[in-house]
């Protein structure tokens, strides 16, 4: 075939792949942990693109580690279950009934979909809660308040709401390395038993310190972190993230978000990225492209 035979989109496909090859050296037998938000799972087209993007990460030498959310999924069930929900700093209150239901959304149907996708798409994944092999003991999550009139700080109980407290990483090590691709869902034991509703972010963060991952990656529905004028930042320190949540820069929600990336950093993650994971192929981009997308925080 002559070069002028040659389709332009095919030399563009091949100009891509050619650039890709410095990143795809970076992250060679590296571990990318990918916290796939809630919000960013909702769209079918979208988790079957993300599927596929995970796939590709693992053919080409990286070991990408899945932990899955499903906030929207879990309050569709109670809701249609008639069992009444409530969030309190923004974590929802979870009793008996209501981790019954999380445990089933989160391990059972979502978890499995997002296996079955991945397996669609020519991978090998497997499915895996912190209750398995002890992965993840959870403590219960200790909040207070402060009431407005009396000045009086309370404590909240959110019920079956826990954190990381112990994090073991045997089954992971048995898994990655082996073309096997973990898929976790959010939901670990007490110590001293019980279940316990974790936050994803807070789980994807304990994960990846724990396998002193190369990135960590929380894929939601922002753009990562704004500044004051509401442009992305692309790049943040320790220090400077921290002076911006003391500022109110960064502020609601995407403060908690922030402090589980610089607990990472801590733990020994080489960097957080923040980005929206409802830009396609938004995981290619951040690890593979010269451009990334989202905000990268570092140690």
């Amino acid at each position: 075939m002559s070069k002028d035979a040659i389709p332009a989109d095919a030399h563009e496909q091949a100009r891509i792949l050619a650039q890709a090859l410095p990143h795809m050296q970076r992250y060679d037998d590296e571990i990318v942990v990918v916290k796939y938000g809630g919000h960013a799972m909702g769209d079918e087209q979208v988790a079957r693109d993300f599927a596929r993007d995970v796939v590709l990460l693992e053919q080409t030498a990286i070991n990408p580690v899945v932990v899955h959310g499903g906030g929207p999924q879990i309050g569709m069930m109670l809701d249609k279950l008639g069992i009444k929900s409530e969030f309190k700093d923004g974590l929802r209150v979870t009793d008996q009934k209501t981790v019954e239901i999380v445990e089933m959304v989160l391990a059972g149907s979502i978890n499995k979909q997002i296996v079955g996708f991945i397996n669609e798409a020519g991978g090998r994944a497997v499915g895996l809660c912190g209750k398995d092999g002890n992965m993840v003991k959870a403590k219960k999550v200790t909040r207070t308040t402060r009431d407005k009139d009396s000045n009086i700080e309370k404590a909240i109980d959110l019920g079956y709401v826990g954190e990381p407290d112990e994090v073991d990483i045997t089954v992971l090590e048995q898994i990655l390395g082996r073309e096997l691709i973990p898929v976790l869902a959010p939901v670990a034991a007490g110590v001293t038993g019980g279940t316990f509703n974790v936050n994803a972010d807070t789980f994807a963060g304990a994960i990846a310190g724990a396998l002193n991952a190369k990135r960590l990656l929380l894929l939601t529905d922002v753009p990562g972190v704004l500044d004051k004028s509401k442009k992305l930042i692309e790049e943040l320190s320790l220090k400077e993230a921290r002076k911006l949540i003391a500022d109110g820069t960064i502020s609601g929600g995407m403060i908690p978000k922030v402090e589980t990336c610089i607990d990472a950093l801590e733990r020994g993650v080489e960097g957080v990225v923040i980005l929206d994971g409802k830009v396609p192929h938004a995981v290619l981009l951040e690890l593979l492209t010269d451009h990334g997308a989202g905000t990268l925080i570092k140690r």
